[in-house]
């Protein structure tokens, strides 16, 4: 017999966001970890909030939107909102009740901004290092250090030279500029949009482009990201934030580093073995800095094939994390958005090898 087509539904539901996701869906494995980090940060967001005035958005609830828009590559707060309206899968991740209202873009813009400055992103970062510490998961013992560019919130046309007064544009809000033979370099040009972006290429034969540098430190045991930042982009750049990244990750031992022949260069090395650091850079084929005593063994073979899977994180975070091109200005921004989208990266690992067995 056919069923009615009925165009009354009904009034009441009792079913809840929790009865409608699956048991098995990833989603659930990645909230488990996710409210055991926020548990642990809950002491920081109290000293970060008034105990006077309106309450706020509950600051787990704004990380958890926040960790949805980077794993389904939502590229506004604007359609995040929209999703989080109708949507019960994100409705049930976030925490809010299918009666419960939405949250106005600009109100959650705003209250991010506390986030940003009691520094969330690294404290975040930092207890899901220690979820994979606890599972046994780093080895603490060999590295690989690397950079990938930005691109920044700005276009050719705000570089411009510094001090110059800008003009209001003749033809609407995309004025038309021309600056073929002109010579523009960081020292004396600046984007008016984004000051704190700098004109830079990474090899011969590719653009400039208004960028930033992201640099990662990742564990070559399960390909974790243990240490990342953001930095402004220049040529000395990957070479001074992987020394910082180095010092401020624990180890044991005399550990090893590897990284590609951008590294390869004699006061980099020397750093690196008076820091008791072992250099498994790859060597260039002139003018090296390394010497048979490092590029004999078998564990320097080993770091050159584990150090090109962090050419997978740097694709995950582009392709899936929002940061192919910044949509925030300034380096502080952008490193907050940046470190926090390592932190989602290394959840989404933590849940794929739980679920092979570690």
């Amino acid at each position: 017999m056919r069923g009615d087509d009925p165009k009354q539904g009904g009034v009441f539901s009792y079913i809840s966001p929790e009865a409608r996701v699956p048991n098995d869906h990833p989603l659930r494995a990645i909230r488990t970890m996710t409210d055991e980090v926020l548990k642990e940060l809950s002491p920081r967001f109290e000293k970060i909030y008034s105990p006077l005035g309106r309450p706020s958005i509950p600051p787990e609830q704004l990380l958890r939107a926040l960790l949805l828009q980077i794993l389904y590559t939502v590229r506004s707060e604007r359609l995040l909102m929209e999703q989080l309206d109708y949507n019960i899968l994100f409705r049930w991740f976030v925490g809010l009740n299918m009666d419960d209202a939405v949250w106005a873009p600009t109100v959650f813009t705003k209250n991010r901004e506390r986030l940003l400055d009691g520094e969330i992103a690294q404290a975040f970062f930092e207890k899901v290092l220690a979820l994979a510490r606890e599972k046994r998961l780093l080895s603490d013992e060999h590295f690989t250090v690397d950079g990938t560019l930005v691109e920044a919130w700005a276009g050719h046309k705000s570089f411009k030279k510094k001090g110059s007064k800008r003009k209001p544009p003749e033809d609407g809000g995309n004025p038309t500029v021309d600056f073929r033979g002109e010579k523009r370099s960081n020292t004396t040009h600046e984007s008016t949009t984004d000051p704190d972006a700098k004109l830079y290429r990474k090899s011969f034969g590719t653009e400039s482009k208004l960028c930033y540098f992201g640099h990662v430190l990742m564990d070559n045991r399960h390909g974790l990201a243990v240490g990342g930042r953001v930095t402004q982009a220049t040529s000395y750049a990957e070479r001074d934030a992987a020394i910082e990244l180095l010092a401020k990750t624990r180890s044991r031992g005399r550990p090893t580093v590897g990284g590609d022949k951008a590294y390869d260069v004699r006061g980099f090395v020397e750093t690196l073995r008076f820091l008791g650091v072992t250099p498994h850079i790859a060597a260039k084929s002139r003018y090296s800095a390394l010497d048979r005593r490092t590029v004999r063994h078998a564990g320097y073979e080993v770091s050159q094939r584990k150090r090109k899977r962090v050419e997978q994180i740097f694709g995950w975070l582009k392709t899936v994390g929002l940061m192919r091109k910044t949509r925030h200005r300034g380096e502080r921004r952008v490193g907050w958005m940046f470190v926090f989208t390592l932190a989602v990266h290394n959840l989404v690992r933590l849940r794929s090898l739980q679920a092979v067995g570690g």
